[in-house]
């Protein structure tokens, strides 16, 4: 795996799964080739945003990750006895599941490897960080001050386990308006300011979009409907990131940003 993408939030609720399935999905149509992994052990989420999926098993024992909208991905989700089944785990069990998500898939020659993270700043951070090179954090917040906090702990924390931080994405940023105003529900400029103060890019101001959550539902993600202006901002931040990451040597796309 060239690059390995920790997708992380300080809190749950953020839309963090979403950000993390539409950039996997935005990668792989900028031609990459893509893995995604859910560690959100707790709350798997990405089953439903990806439409569902099977691993199945080859003649070496190896697990086979589904692949779909160019994509291949696997969560702990496809191995519960149901999908309500909780996951009840202690610290070293997460640790050994982390690990088979990496290493007991064939998951083949990868570009972009994005790695779907549960929220706070426990044993998964610590895990990944121990287990493989990241080479950065994304990290998705809302604008308000109660999802700020959290999410500066979640930046410190990235400090201490040597994760760069590459880039902030605010979600929920606003909601636009039947007049096209911007009604900004949630606080205004919380992203913006905690980038400037981090020192790295405002990635995204994702607006409140209806068809965001309809995609979501349907395991259609947003960024597939290329004319969407929530496509084109999924879509940007995999451009930005191909940019960020492409000046460490990687060979990377020649697209523009999209308007």
């Amino acid at each position: 795996m060239k690059h390995i993408i920790a997708v992380i939030s300080g809190k749950g609720g953020v839309g963090k799964s979403t950000v993390a399935v539409n950039l996997a999905v935005a990668f792989a149509q900028q031609g990459a080739r893509v893995a995604l992994i859910d560690s959100d052990f707790y709350g798997p989420s990405v089953p439903i945003l990806m439409g569902g999926g099977e691993v199945k098993v080859d003649h070496e024992e190896k697990l086979i990750p589904p692949l779909k909208y160019g994509v291949k991905y696997s969560s702990i989700g496809f191995f519960l006895p149901n999908k309500d089944a909780a996951v009840i785990w202690r610290g070293p069990m997460f640790n050994k599941a982390l690990t088979q998500m990496f290493k007991d898939h064939s998951w083949g020659e990868i570009d972009y490897c994005i790695v779907d993270m549960p929220p706070g700043t426990g044993d998964a951070q610590i895990s990944l960080s121990q287990l493989v090179q990241v080479s950065g954090a994304v990290v998705v917040t809302t604008p308000q001050e109660v999802a700020l906090a959290d999410v500066r702990k979640a930046i410190d924390m990235l400090k201490r386990v040597n994760i760069p931080l590459l880039g902030i994405v605010e979600n929920y940023s606003y909601l636009i308006e039947s007049n096209g105003a911007k009604r900004y529900i949630f606080g205004r400029g919380g992203g913006a300011a905690l980038a400037t103060a981090c020192g790295v890019p405002l990635l995204a101001e994702i607006p409140i979009f209806e068809e965001i959550r309809e995609s979501g539902d349907l395991g259609e993600p947003i960024v597939l409907k290329e004319d969407s202006i929530a496509a084109k901002e999924f879509y940007n931040i995999s451009l930005k990131l191909s940019e960020i990451l492409g000046k460490s040597g990687v060979l990377v796309s020649s697209v523009e940003v999209v308007n």
